[in-house]
């Protein structure tokens, strides 16, 4: 296929190439952006830092940043090469890693988080618009699938790793070499994603800000809007706090919250995305299937399971209880993004997956994790022994928003 047109989809040895690259640039964007959270003590004494400054560097400005830039890393994607946005992308956020490594102080290692969040800005959007054109419309889920494994895995390699690296070679080393490795990933991207050339579009085709409103107009694109936003409630406030719950609830050291906990959420998270992946590939081909049922009891199950992890006295099946809960929030990303894909037609692919980003990106992560906190304080004020267990009760509640908001996304891609 020559540059002017859609480039052919890709099969065998070479589509496999190419998703376990795509697999790598999400694990290794996932690395990049947890790290502070692993290195924090270390990088709090090294360089004088408080606890509101190392939470400036790790919460809302680079949320805000890295979610509100998707759009226009997405418009790019769409309209022009979504290889080199990709490949573009990971250099900038690599060696923006690699540089906070040197940082002499908050402003220095406040601008390479910037730089950080800009670059993957565009990561997830350029991502999906490659596999929208080099993959085949029939097995689109499990790629997402294969890509969106990457967030579970790099979580679990970049608070192993990158607590081993911190511990054995201090942080600055730990920044530098997940800072490198991903320019030779971002290299190897190049090369294994082969040529995305634009998709021709009629000359008067939609502003960017036109196309963003009519997606969002459209009554079954706004119902995945809504979905994103209670999934958004549900899963950060759970990461955010399970580790603490177990350690405060249930006398977990740290470093057993830590393994125990990151161990699990990795394994789960990544057979959850590739069984969530083939399992929409599966219903997308079948006429007449509900299209969210699957995810849709895997959120009930969460939600009761996790209920129950709340109020048991012992540490292991709390633990066992709250499983479900990791499978369910990874099984579901095939489907949400899939779905978007699916509404929004091709070469429209990078910009649905920008909006479902914000959607459940921007919000549930920004008040979610602060409600869980206020009621946890509010709970332990009156005298509760656990208030975060009572804190934590929201995300079982977002759960069952979250089924509701599956069925009404149900009926409103199939009305009939």
């Amino acid at each position: 296929m020559t540059e002017a047109g859609s480039p052919s989809p890709l099969a065998g040895r070479r589509a496999a190439g190419l998703l376990v690259v795509l697999f790598l640039v999400s694990a290794f964007a996932q690395i990049d952006r947890i790290l502070p959270f692993i290195l924090a003590e270390a990088i709090k004494a090294e360089l004088g830092l408080s606890d509101t400054l190392i939470g400036l560097l790790t919460g809302l400005a680079f949320a805000f940043c890295y979610v509100l830039l998707s759009l226009p890393m997405a418009r790019l994607s769409d309209r022009g090469s979504p290889r080199i946005v990709l490949v573009g992308c990971m250099l900038v956020w690599s060696a923006m890693t690699a540089l906070g490594g040197a940082a002499t102080g908050f402003v220095t290692l406040a601008a390479t988080r910037l730089g950080v969040a800009i670059g993957e800005a565009g990561a997830v959007p350029s991502s999906h618009a490659i596999i929208a054109r080099r993959i085949g419309p029939e097995r689109r889920g499990f790629a997402i699938g294969i890509f969106s494994m990457g967030i579970p895995v790099g979580t679990m390699l970049g608070f192993g790793l990158g607590g081993w690296i911190a511990e054995t070679s201090g942080w600055r080393t730990a920044l530098t070499a997940a800072g490198g490795a991903g320019i030779l990933i971002g290299i190897a991207t190049y090369f294994a994603t082969g040529a995305t050339p634009p998709i021709p579009r009629p000359v008067e085709a939609a502003s960017f800000r036109r196309e963003s409103a009519g997606l969002v107009a459209d009554p079954p694109f706004r119902a995945l809007l809504v979905l994103a936003v209670c999934i958004g409630f549900a899963a950060p406030p759970f990461y955010a706090f399970a580790a603490p719950f177990l350690i405060r609830a249930h006398d977990f050291s740290t470093a057993q919250a830590g393994l125990v906990f990151g161990l699990s959420q990795g394994v789960l998270g990544a057979v959850g995305t590739v069984l969530g992946g083939r399992r929409f590939d599966r219903v997308a081909r079948t006429p007449g299937s509900s299209l969210f049922r699957a995810p849709m009891l895997a959120f009930v199950v969460a939600g009761l399971a996790l209920a129950g992890a709340l109020v048991v006295g012992q540490p292991w099946l709390a633990l066992v209880l709250m499983m479900p809960a990791m499978f369910a929030f990874a099984f579901t990303l095939p489907f949400a993004f899939g779905a978007a894909h699916r509404i929004a037609g091709p070469g429209r692919e990078a910009i649905a997956s920008s909006l479902a980003m914000i959607a459940s990106g921007l919000i549930g992560p920004t008040l979610g994790p602060l409600l869980v906190g206020a009621a946890s304080d509010a709970a332990a004020g009156m005298g509760a022994a656990n208030g975060l267990a009572y804190g934590l009760m929201l995300v079982p509640l977002a759960c069952a928003a979250t089924v509701a908001a599956f069925r009404r996304a149900d009926r409103a891609l199939d009305p009939d």
